[in-house]
């Protein structure tokens, strides 16, 4: 019987399915219609000590092939955020639990006290491309990737998962310092940084001059990133960019992807993408003889017809 169940990093989701975090994940609420409209699991928003309000406006652009934003993290704070979390929880998917930070001990903190939560597991936001002094720009060297995990992993014994940035010049090796520090899975990938300039003014169109590019466009990117990390390491990959489909989801999990993020394509598509995306994902594997999601993981590596 063809079947769209996964177990990540022993997270129980009905289909591979997961909202990216950055949309519809600020709010308890948002995040429960998420829920209701058919993900397999919800990420929150990337979450960190204290309340920041990000960057000013314009914060975000609509391209022709996705979306540029400087959002510059917002959030509430760790302990605002818990009441939010306690209302996705209703929504009864597994809730992933997204944080950032400035150093090896502020992750440790901030993971510590998101695993008390009620979250089932925690995403380390190693990857943001707008934020000065966080996400990408200490997340690039496999040597703090290690260490931030292998810190993140002694606070809690939930999974911990390393969102991977595009912005280096190799994510395997990326990824294989994540796994040496105890990771339970890799995400691939975040936005590639990008600019968008107003010929008409003269100067960049957002606040923050540089932005994440996200959506279509990044996606042979990130189907490439995937690639390469599924033959260097062992540990489940998240395969993220630029998905709005069934047949984009395939691309990902053929690369070696065991479940999938999306986040612009709720931007694009609306809801519905979660569902639409599960219904093709079946319509596939019952007309190419593949039973379960594991069946198709990584066979692109093996030219399986």
């Amino acid at each position: 019987m063809t079947h769209l169940a996964v177990d990540l990093c022993g997270l129980r989701m009905k289909n591979p399915t997961m909202l990216a975090a950055g949309i519809l994940d600020e709010t308890g609420r948002s995040m429960l219609e998420v829920a209701k409209a058919g993900a397999g699991a919800i990420v929150t928003k990337s979450i960190g000590r204290e309340p920041r309000a990000g960057h000013p406006n314009p914060s975000i652009v609509e391209l022709r092939n996705g979306l540029l934003n400087a959002m510059g993290l917002p959030n509430p704070g760790i302990e605002a955020f818990r009441e939010e979390i306690a209302e996705a929880r209703k929504g009864g998917v597994p809730i992933v639990g997204s944080v950032f930070a400035g150093s090896v001990e502020e992750f440790a903190e901030l993971v510590r006290m998101m695993a008390d939560t009620d979250v089932d597991a925690v995403e380390l936001n190693l990857s943001c491309p707008h934020a000065i002094g966080l996400g990408a720009e200490i997340g690039s060297t496999p040597e703090l990737v290690e260490s931030i995990c292998r810190e993140s992993k002694r606070q809690t014994r939930k999974p911990v998962m390393a969102k991977l940035t595009p912005n280096t010049s190799s994510i395997a090796n990326l990824a294989k310092a994540a796994e040496r520090g105890g990771a339970d899975a890799v995400v691939a990938i975040n936005t590639l940084k990008g600019m968008a300039i107003s010929p008409e003014a003269k100067m960049p169109v957002l606040a923050n001059k540089f932005g994440g590019l996200s959506g279509p466009a990044i996606r042979p990117v990130g189907v490439r990133c995937v690639y390469e990390i599924y033959e260097a390491v062992e540990i489940p990959i998240i395969g993220v960019g630029g998905i709005s489909n069934a047949g984009d989801a395939l691309e990902y999990i053929m690369a070696g992807a065991s479940a999938v993020q999306i986040g612009t394509g709720v931007w694009a598509e609306g809801l519905e993408v979660f569902t639409k995306t599960c219904n093709g994902l079946l319509r596939f594997m019952a007309d190419n003889g593949f039973e379960s999601l594991g069946d198709m993981v990584g066979v692109a590596h093996s030219g399986r017809p």
